[in-house]
Order: C-alpha cells, then structure tokens, then sequence
C-alpha cells in the first residue's frame, strides 16, 4: 500500500511539467503519448532514481529524485525568464529601463463593452442610465451595511471580506 502510494506520488511527480514542456516546445511538438509509452517512461524514471537498485525509493532516493525535479523546474523557469527579459530589452543594453519594465504592465478590461451594457441595462433599451450604472455599487452597499443605516463601518467592511 504505501509503496503504491510512493509510486504514485513518484509518478505524478515525475509528469507534472510534461504539458509546460510540450506547451513550451508548440503545437508541433505535441503527440498522443499511449499508456505502454507512458509506462516506459515511469519504468525508466524510477529505475534512475532507485540508485541503490533495490526496486523500492526510500527517502533519500526521494529527496534526490525531487531535487532534481526542482533543478530542471528552476532552469526551465529561468530559460523562460530570459527570454521574456530580451522580449522587454527593447534597447538591448542588458538593463531594463522603468519603461522597458513598464510595458508588462498593460492592463486590458476583462470585458467587452457589449458584455458591460449587457450586465448593466436592466430594461434592455440598449443603453445606460444613470440608476442603472449606480445599481451594482449600490447594491453592494446595501449588503455590506448589515445594519441598514447607511454607514458602512469598518466592522462591516471586515465581515464583508470574512464572507468572501
């Protein structure tokens, strides 16, 4: 049992960066993997990391097989770093300017003004009003203000965010 246990975790382990890597490599890169392919690859990965060759992974067989897992996890991260770094280096001095760094910062809405008027026109005209563009605040107001009088407090505020 606990030896299964091991070998799952190893397992899952072993595939967790399989789709970064393949979403890395592109579409191209990308094959159906069949079970007896996934199966040697486990078979494989586990045969390296049982150094002592005993067909079992103790704790320092685990603690190395995951170091080496963070290893490749940190390079492929600091790769992935690089290139994003030349993508900014617009100037290519090896520095990032504030405005180099600046231009990750764009920020897009999360929706289309269509999907806006939709969510706020409450009567379907096709348009606006002003009641319609205060309703969602107001009506966040009215239920943070659990006490109705028309103050939110700061106690009120902390519930709120508690419910969250």
């Amino acid at each position: 049992m606990v030896r299964s246990l091991i070998v799952g975790l190893w397992a899952a382990s072993a595939t967790i960066g399989a789709p970064a890597v393949a979403q890395q490599q592109g579409a191209a890169a990308q094959k159906p993997v069949t079970r007896a392919q996934l199966v040697a690859k486990l078979d494989s990965s586990f045969a390296e990391a049982d150094s002592n060759h005993d067909g079992f992974l103790n704790a320092t067989e685990l603690q190395a097989m995951q170091q080496k897992g963070m290893q490749q996890l940190q390079a492929r991260a600091r790769a992935e770093l690089q290139v994003k770094f030349n993508q900014l280096d617009t100037n290519k001095d090896g520095k990032l300017s504030f405005d180099e760094f600046a231009a990750i910062a764009t920020v897009r809405p999360n929706q289309t003004p269509e999907q806006v008027l939709q969510k706020l026109d409450a009567n379907h005209d096709g348009k606006v009003s002003a009641d319609e563009a205060k309703a969602p605040d107001l009506a966040a107001f009215n239920r943070i203000d659990t006490n109705h009088d028309g103050t939110i407090s700061p106690q009120e505020v902390n519930a709120a965010r508690q419910k969250k």
